[in-house]
């Protein structure tokens, strides 16, 4: 985690500057890239982590063919009963349940054998769980961040190498509608060459921040007393990072940063939480929109933003711009005014809606899986995400996201706090890939497949 206040920020700091430079790999470790899954028959997943996102997402590592949950974990014993509840509830086996202390999830992953790993715990253990389930012999999805400090990220990136198991962001937004139509139509050219991107978080969070219980022990909340710092611009850097082709012939190589003053929180609890309810104690040094601008080795830009403290409506942003035109997501407010302008078919100042050009270029996963996706979580991009998975694993792919990419989308964390604590100072962004970004390969922009079929019992 971030650590303490200032001192947090200091350490972190002193982290970013030493592990900036590519560290040697370790004898017989190679790089995870373009390196397919082992195709399994049925995926065993186990679960750590059972909170509000977990019980969310139970459904889909169900219903997704060719899966099975064997076993679920929480530090609260009474979520894991819960959690296997509701797989029983979908009339599949039981998973077993571990939990009651802080060391269940060691335990779980002794005893299992798994495929699949799926860890959605508070930031500050995502780390922590996400090598020890590399080391036990499973592949390893994490909720955001993967990790929150350079040294953690690149301890991931060498436990992913040398146990030969992948290990990827859950980034769900990178399977959203429109983004994977934004990414197939950059390309495919319809932007010309892509100069710029703007994505982020921008999501008015301040209710549930102070709901008790909400966030479990207060854990979201108190990152905003520990540091100044981007703590969450994935959602919307991830989709512009992969329309760029980041690490796949471009890569990140320099952040600045900057944050206004935290007003939002303190301002929010003058005004709706009573002066007995034990946040009163706490004082909030996390600015409430940081702004991280990103060059990369090609001379593109990124616009990376965090803000949850202010009142505004929910935003990714999600825009991209190149030589031909422009693509604007969430214009009004919401994903319905998305709008494009490219040449040659507009001149003048009027935008043109996005479904037309969302139909000519929707993404094949979404054409498979509009039906079954529905009603699932954040729009069905949950579901989607859900269902990849198991399929590159099922089928024996390349994973669409790698440590590579997960480490390079989160490390705006860490290196946010250097450069703000330096006035925005610009900061090096460590090559992840060891020099193998300058190489083109697939990605989220994958070519049709289809799952496996599930054999008869």
């Amino acid at each position: 985690m971030l650590g303490g206040a200032v001192a947090g920020g200091v350490l972190l700091g002193a982290s970013a500057r030493a592990t900036a430079a590519e560290p040697p790999r370790a004898t017989g470790q190679r790089s995870m890239a373009n390196v397919p899954f082992a195709a399994v028959e049925t995926v065993k997943i186990g679960l750590i982590g059972l909170g509000n996102r977990v019980m969310g997402m139970v459904t889909g590592w169900t219903d997704v063919p060719g899966t099975q949950v064997v076993a679920v974990c929480d530090i609260r014993a009474d979520r894991a009963k819960t959690a296997a509840d509701r797989v029983a509830a979908k009339g599949k086996p039981r998973p077993k349940e571990y939990g009651g202390t802080s060391t269940s999830y060691e335990q779980m992953l002794s005893r299992e054998e798994l495929d699949l790993v799926y860890i959605a715990t508070p930031w500050e253990f995502h780390y922590t769980h996400g090598k020890a389930a590399l080391k036990a012999g499973a592949h390893v999805g994490v909720e955001l961040p993967i990790a929150t400090q350079l040294s953690e990220l690149w301890d991931l990136v060498n436990t992913s190498e040398s146990t030969r198991k992948h290990l990827w962001l859950m980034e769900n937004c990178s399977y959203g509608r429109n983004e994977l139509a934004m990414l197939k139509m950059a390309h495919e050219g319809v932007f010309g060459d892509v100069t710029s991107g703007h994505g982020g978080y921008l999501h008015d969070l301040r209710s549930l921040l102070f709901n008790d219980g909400y966030y479990t022990d207060d854990w979201r909340r108190l990152w905003h007393t520990r540091s100044t710092a981007s703590f969450y611009p994935m959602h919307g850097l991830a989709p512009i990072a992969a329309a760029m082709d980041i690490n796949r012939g471009d890569r990140m190589t320099t952040l600045s940063a900057t944050s206004t003053e935290p007003k939002g929180l303190a301002d929010y609890r003058e005004r709706f939480v009573p002066r007995d309810h034990r946040s009163w104690k706490e004082t909030y040094v996390n600015g409430d929109l940081t702004t991280c601008m990103i060059n990369t080795a090609q001379g593109r830009t990124i616009r990376a933003e965090h803000n949850v403290s202010q009142p505004r409506p929910y935003s990714r942003i999600n825009s991209l711009e190149g030589s031909h035109g422009v693509f604007e997501d969430y214009v009004g407010g919401d994903k319905t005014g998305a709008r494009v302008y490219v040449e040659p078919n507009h001149s003048g100042d009027a935008w043109r809606g996005f479904e037309a050009l969302r139909g000519e270029f929707d993404h094949w996963l979404w054409k498979e899986l509009e039906d079954d996706a529905a009603g699932s979580g954040h729009g069905g991009m949950d579901y989607v995400l859900q269902w990849r998975i198991i399929q590159q694993m099922r089928a024996g792919l390349v994973p669409d996201i790698d440590v590579y990419d997960s480490a390079a989308w989160c490390a705006p964390v860490p290196l946010s706090v250097v450069s703000l604590a330096d006035k925005g100072r610009p900061v090096a962004i460590p090559d992840f890939t060891r020099g193998q970004w300058q190489k083109l390969r697939p990605g989220l922009d994958s070519k049709p497949s289809a799952m496996p079929p599930v054999p008869a019992r």
